[in-house]
C-alpha cells in the first residue's frame, strides 16, 4: 500500500501538470543525463558519491521493481556535478537478490556514473520514463524543497533490474535554461 505521501510516478502523457518545454525536454530524454551534463558543464562534469549500502527500499521502489514492500536493496545516492555544483541528486537501486544473481557490482562505481555504465552496456533496455514532484523529504537536507522535478526509469538485463531516479536541482536549471535559448 502506498504511503499518503508517496508521489505518483506518471509518463509524460499522464502528468497532470505539464512542465515548460524545457523541462520536458530534460525530463523525457531518452538519451544519457551523464553526457548530457558533461556537454552543458563542458567536460566539468562530476560524482559525489552520498550514501551507498544495503537498505529497506521505499514502496515506490518495491513496486517498480516488482518486489515485495521492505525488500533489501543496493541503494545508491550520488550528486551529479557541474563545476562542482550539485546539479542532480540520483537515487540508483536494485534489489539483493537480482544483484548478486546478475553481476553487477554496484559497490565498486564509486564516483564513476552508473548512468554511463547503463547506457554503455547493449543488453540494459531502458523501460518508460516517469515524472512527478520528488518529495522533499527524500532530498539530501541540504536541497530538501518542494516542487522539484524527478523522473526515473528501470533499466533490466537479463533478470537484474535497477530503478534509476534523478533530480533536477536549482542550480542546474540556472545553467540549462540560458544555454537552451542560445541554441
Amino acid at each position: 500500500m502506498p504511503s499518503a505521501n508517496a508521489p505518483q510516478w506518471l509518463q509524460q502523457p499522464s502528468l497532470r501538470e505539464q512542465p515548460e518545454a524545457s523541462v520536458l525536454d530534460w525530463l523525457f530524454d531518452q538519451g544519457s543525463l551523464t553526457r548530457r551534463l558533461t556537454q552543458l558543464s563542458a567536460d566539468h562534469f562530476s560524482v559525489t558519491p552520498l550514501h551507498e549500502g544495503w537498505a529497506p527500499l521505499r514502496d515506490d521502489e518495491c513496486l517498480a521493481l516488482e518486489l515485495p514492500p521492505q525488500s533489501i536493496g543496493w541503494v545508491r545516492e550520488v550528486y551529479l556535478r557541474g563545476h562542482g555544483q550539485p546539479w542532480v541528486f540520483a537515487r540508483s537501486v536494485a534489489s539483493r537478490s537480482a544483484l548478486e544473481q546478475g553481476g553487477l557490482n554496484m559497490d565498486e562505481l564509486g564516483t564513476r556514473s552508473l548512468g554511463e555504465l547503463l547506457f554503455c552496456d547493449q543488453a540494459f533496455t531502458r523501460r518508460a520514463i516517469e515524472a512527478c514532484h520528488y518529495p522533499a523529504t527524500w532530498l539530501p537536507p541540504e536541497h530538501a524543497r518542494e516542487g522539484l522535478w524527478a523522473r526515473r526509469s528501470r533499466f533490466d538485463r537479463d533478470g537484474l533490474s535497477l530503478l534509476v531516479a534523478e533530480v533536477f536541482l536549482p542550480a542546474m536549471w540556472q545553467v540549462a535554461r540560458p544555454h537552451q535559448k542560445d541554441n
